[in-house]
């Protein structure tokens, strides 16, 4: 677990330098606004959704090392995912960041995912990790509103 959670700093650190597509891809078809009050973390996201498949995810905003590093690492996961799998995706990510801490993650399963499970250690970032993929789930169901994880 000590393993786990040195690549979680270091994989969060990098993320936040280097974030994965981050900017804003024309055309959308889908998107969303996602806003953590407690720390400031804000987020704009962009899909493009053909036939029920991400062809194009990414994102533009500002916040925490945690929230930039998620939504970086999320959209990397969804990329060619069926709207389903991302649902699903959606729904383990958050079994993962609110499990009891100590409890071992699903490596396989989880895949890149899995080094998020050090924020269960720190209950306030549990909303800076989420909010991109709350703000996912808006854009797929085509929300008209701002997302807050409050």
């Amino acid at each position: 677990m000590d393993e786990l959670r040195e690549l979680y700093q270091q994989v969060i650190l990098d993320h936040n330098k280097n974030p994965k597509n981050f900017g804003k891809i024309e055309p959308a078809n889908r998107t969303a606004e996602g806003y953590n009050p407690l720390c400031g973390d804000r987020i704009d996201l962009y899909l493009q959704v053909e036939d029920g498949i991400i062809k194009d995810i990414s994102f533009e905003g500002a916040g925490c090392a945690i929230s930039k590093a998620s939504a970086s690492v999320m959209t990397t996961v969804l990329k060619g995912k069926s709207l389903a799998e991302a649902e699903q995706l959606f729904r383990k990510f958050q079994k993962l960041i609110t499990s009891e801490p100590g409890a071992e993650p699903d490596l396989k399963e989880m895949g890149k995912l899995a080094i998020f499970c050090g924020v269960r250690e720190f209950p306030l970032r549990v909303k800076c990790a989420g909010l991109a993929w709350h703000t996912m789930v808006a854009a797929l169901k085509n929300e008209n509103k701002t997302v807050s994880t409050e």
